[in-house]
């Protein structure tokens, strides 16, 4: 569809087959060497995100805002903050994605706003009981909704706060300074739609809806996923059904399975919904060296409408939340993955990727293989391509949100700004200090990180199945390796990956497809046919096969050329002797194999 004068595929369910990649403006580059990342930054890299396959950008707000808790404290919905860039430039960013079929989704904070907004400081000075003093949760007394959680332990007692201007307490879900917007005021449902209406105009394809679980309140109820919560996301799907065409919402609900896949409603609701609970389980079982994990919450997880979608990532902006496991699990990840107690945060781990898998890039290979094959959209966190370090002695989560490493120049090549100007310092541990690891260094070398990403995902994209298949999980006798299909119509992709540091064989049941022949998608090599009885494969340590399983007669037989002509000379030579004579006769077949024989 045209959008911008640019062409994007008219896809309604494109989500499905994207890879997304999830940054922050500020974390990206640097163009105006103020030491903070922005929009004509971002835009100078957008060739190095086409390289690397992402078809989809989720962006992290971009507002004006205090940055008391990195943007997520909105001053103005309707703006850009001013060290990002201008507005026009977010304009010319959104005209560039699209150029390269790239989407792009940015924050709905429907949740709350910062203390400055307009709003906000409009509902203090606004008479009690009025339609502006409503526009945010007010109580003469913090007794209200006791059954709600705290969710920031750490820095918060209370979900209430008192306003000395007002003299009354408002309400807060997550910090002091982000007080909680009113929902049962239709006028803030008002303003919020306009909201929604002023960025889709724009270009942006979809909106991740931060924090949409605590939108409603109500006496006696823990004011989490109430069923005025779904009647709004119902009335904002509509909303957005009815006046935009291919455009998403994703909801970030941290919840179990069966309560998550609420948001999608019958499909018309979200779209798509992070898999919260399987993040942590992914660790778990590269740890244990046992499958169960995995499996079992994917099979504790109810089927989702056809239109819908799940997210997944392996580390994002946030602490890894260990809020979807039992007390159990969650002392042995800490033990296992936080043993600094340091890194621990608001139940959860605030470490990268390749930190918390002791920099091991098999186990890195494995987690990302993992990522890229179950069911879901991949999110791909900036900086884990190349297996950014992290700093949790930074405070919050600041830790894996440090500049980009783009090569050994001062600043990692993320600016030109005196150092102490950077909005962050730079990693440099000597692990992951930034002149060991950056994309530069790793363009160099076709066997690091970056061009392995590449490869992977690459290859993901060519097959539907990935990103639509069903899936069907096998039990083979040994527990440390995970088999499943994916399948989608006549695409059959057969995914093997041992979890264990130890090399593995495994016997699989693959009875059903007896005739067919795996095919190792990576290689094109392929492996002895199936047969009734059960397949035998051996894998190394964190080893992993992804095959498309093809029928025999699909398969190209081997043809012996019985006769290669030998070239000596310049390119002309190819038209000599036997391939002119072929060519002279019309029979392009046999000139075409002579050649393709020859340029191998």
């Amino acid at each position: 569809m045209p959008l911008d004068g640019v062409w994007l595929s008219d896809e309604p369910l494109w989500y499905k087959d994207v890879i997304i990649y999830e940054l922050h403006v500020r974390a990206f580059y640097d163009s105006n060497a103020d030491g903070i990342g922005d929009f004509e930054g971002l835009i100078e890299k957008l060739d190095y995100l086409e390289n690397l396959g992402i078809t989809a950008i989720w962006l992290l707000p971009f507002y004006p805002s205090p940055l008391k808790d990195d943007g997520y404290d909105i001053a103005n919905y309707f703006g850009i903050h001013p060290d990002y860039g201008l507005l026009r430039d977010f304009k010319e960013f959104i005209r560039e994605a699209h150029r390269r079929g790239m989407r792009i989704i940015t924050e709905l904070v429907l949740n709350h706003t910062s203390e400055r907004h307009p709003w906000f400081q409009m509902a203090r000075k606004a008479k009690p009981g009025s339609a502006l003093r409503n526009f945010y949760v007010w109580s003469d007394t913090p007794e209200k909704y006791k059954e709600a959680r705290v969710i920031f332990k750490d820095f918060e007692l209370s979900n209430w706060t008192w306003d000395p201007e007002t003299k009354a307490y408002y309400w807060h879900r997550f910090f002091t300074h982000q007080p909680d917007l009113n929902y049962d005021n239709p006028l803030v449902q008002k303003k919020i739609m306009r909201v929604i209406n002023y960025w889709l105009d724009m270009g942006v394809d979809g909106f991740r809806l931060d924090a949409v679980p605590y939108l409603f309140e109500r006496e006696g109820t823990n004011c989490e996923s109430l069923p005025e919560t779904h009647r709004f996301l119902k009335e904002l799907r509509a909303y957005l059904d009815r006046n935009f065409k291919n455009r998403m919402l994703l909801a970030e609900a941290n919840q179990w399975p069966e309560d998550a896949v609420t948001y999608f409603g019958n499909g018309d609701e979200c779209h798509m919904a992070f898999h919260f609970p399987l993040m942590p389980r992914l660790f778990m079982a590269i740890w244990t060296e046992d499958r169960f994990p995995i499996i079992d919450i994917l099979e504790q997880t109810p089927p989702i409408p056809d239109t819908c979608h799940w997210a997944f990532f392996l580390r994002n902006h946030d602490e890894l939340t260990l809020e979807m496991v039992s007390d159990e699990e969650k002392d042995y990840m800490y033990r296992v993955y936080a043993k600094d107690p340091v890194a621990r945060i608001n139940l959860g781990i605030r470490r990268r990727l390749a930190p918390l898998l002791g920099n091991n890039r098999r186990k890195v290979e494995i987690m990302n293989i993992l990522l890229f094959s179950l069911p879901g959209t991949p999110i791909v966190y900036y900086g884990d391509e190349i297996g950014m370090g992290d700093n949790y002695h930074l405070g919050d989560r600041n830790g894996v949100r440090t500049p980009m490493q783009w090569n050994v120049d001062r600043n990692a090549g993320f600016s030109r700004a005196n150092p102490q100007k950077l909005y962050l310092p730079l990693i440099i541990d000597p692990e992951y200090h930034y002149e060991a690891v950056n994309v530069e260094n790793q363009e160099k070398n076709q066997a690091s990180l970056l061009w392995w990403m590449r490869r992977v995902i690459a290859m993901r994209k060519r097959f539907k199945a990935f990103g639509r298949g069903t899936t069907e999980f096998l039990f083979p006798d040994n527990p440390k390796v995970l088999a499943f299909i994916r399948q989608y119509h006549n695409e059959v992709i057969l995914v093997i990956i041992n979890l264990s540091r130890f090399s593995q064989a495994v016997e699989l049941d693959l009875s059903k497809f007896s005739g067919f022949q795996p095919e190792d998608i990576f290689s094109g090599n392929k492996f002895p046919p199936i047969k009734d009885t059960p397949y035998l494969f051996t894998l190394g340590h964190y080893d992993y096969f992804w095959f498309v399983l093809k029928k025999e007669e699909e398969t190209a037989p081997f043809r012996k050329i019985r006769h290669i002509p030998h070239i000596s000379g310049n390119w002309k030579t190819l038209f000599m002797g036997k391939t002119k004579e072929l060519a002279g006769k019309g029979n392009l077949t046999a000139l075409y194999e002579n050649v393709q024989i020859l340029w191998r």
